[in-house]
């Protein structure tokens, strides 16, 4: 079944679609991605969707954003404008696969994750991006609305991806953990021969999110991510500004456990300026901070997982923005020496299109009306059925 995985990220950088072909394999889909475009988001658009997150405090800047992006204003109250993106998003959603499919041609179905403006783990979550207006634009059944159905069954809603780390990573002699570094970081603790109910998995922190609000806030908008790590490299680690993030105690909370925007989005950028210290030096010790509780977490969940001790028995399967930050992975060889790191490219995975791949396979198991879920990662009491169709 050829499927089209539609992924939009808290970092904010755009759409990616990836093309997965998905089949039935005797113990594991076959998965051939058959190819990825990621589209940038305007900035107006980007700008709309940081303002119903919370990631700004001014109120009007969604009419004036959506109009900028080609749209009529949206009224100025909140739940208005919300509205308005939705539809607009799904504009976007669907002409990005419309482009995709124009050059590697036709699909079957769509999985479309939509995009993140507020994720509050076992309790309540959404993400817009209106499925109806994707469906009768490409003219292609929707699969959305992933996360609603893991939270009703008393789950985190997140993460959703450790079912396809498993499905896809899972070995018979090696331990694994998979790590996707995107906005939020989150690893997914596979050991070896794993049972599905012996998985450990969950966000670990931020990611990507708040290197990338410096990074903006240091070039004056022109950048927006630290390229290379170059800025990180330049600045001084403050080592008491760390210490002090280091004891938030979500880092020691033992999981299921689930972050967001909602952490590491405004206030958090706000609280890191207080320090008054110089922009490179936050982005220096923002880096460390997401490598230092990337191995927090594999710790933690190496140990409730019952993983091995010995490590050389151990992959890091790395995917997501944060592969192509050479600092951060520096950083987190250094924190967890003798692990072998490798990215999900070398194991046939497209790091950049991993999570559109993984919404790809997600969307094909609910069109076959199959739980896929792992309760042990998201701590409902039952693997659901994710998402709604929209035929």
């Amino acid at each position: 079944m050829r499927i089209a995985g539609v992924m939009s990220g808290t970092s904010l950088d755009g759409i990616d679609v990836a093309i997965v072909e998905v089949g039935r394999g005797r113990r594991r889909p076959k998965v051939q991605t058959i190819g990825f475009q990621s589209t940038p988001y305007p900035e107006a658009v980007r700008a709309a969707i940081l303002e119903v997150s919370g990631g700004t405090d001014d109120r009007s800047s969604s009419s004036v954003n959506l109009q900028r992006a080609g749209r009529r204003p949206a009224p100025l109250h909140r739940t208005g404008a919300l509205s308005a993106l939705n539809f607009h998003l799904g504009e976007l959603f669907a002409r990005a696969v419309l482009r995709a499919v124009r050059r590697y041609g036709p699909i079957e179905l769509i999985g479309c994750h939509g995009q993140t403006v507020y994720h509050e783990g076992g309790a309540h979550t959404l993400q817009i991006g209106e499925p109806a207006i994707v469906a009768e634009r490409t003219g292609v059944p929707v699969v959305s609305n992933f996360r609603a159905r893991d939270i009703a069954a008393g789950g985190q809603g997140a993460p959703l991806v450790p079912y396809v780390d498993y499905l896809l990573f899972r070995h018979p002699k090696r331990a694994r953990i998979a790590l996707n570094i995107g906005g939020i970081a989150n690893i997914t603790a596979i050991p070896p021969g794993a049972a599905p109910e012996e998985v450990v998995a969950f966000d670990t922190g931020p990611g990507n999110m708040v290197i990338d609000a410096l990074a903006r806030d240091y070039s004056k908008g022109m950048l927006h991510y630290d390229d290379g790590g170059k800025i990180a490299l330049s600045g001084r680690v403050n080592r008491a500004l760390l210490d002090e993030l280091l004891a938030d105690p979500y880092y020691r909370r033992k999981p299921p456990k689930s972050a967001g925007r909602e952490q590491y989005g405004a206030e958090f950028i706000a609280r890191l300026k207080r320090s008054r210290l110089p922009l490179r030096d936050l982005i220096a010790t923002a880096t460390v901070l997401t490598a230092a509780t990337i191995a927090m977490g594999a710790t933690q969940a190496i140990t409730q997982a019952s993983m091995p001790v010995l490590q050389t028995q151990m992959d890091l399967i790395v995917s997501g923005g944060g592969v192509h930050n050479p600092q951060i992975i520096a950083h987190l060889t250094g924190f967890l020496p003798g692990v072998a790191v490798s990215t999900s490219t070398d194991h046939g995975i497209d790091a950049d299109a991993k999570e559109a791949i993984a919404f790809a396979i997600l969307a094909c198991e609910t069109w076959r009306r199959k739980p896929s879920t792992l309760p042990s990662a998201t701590g409902a009491r039952r693997s659901v059925v994710l998402g709604s169709i929209t035929p």
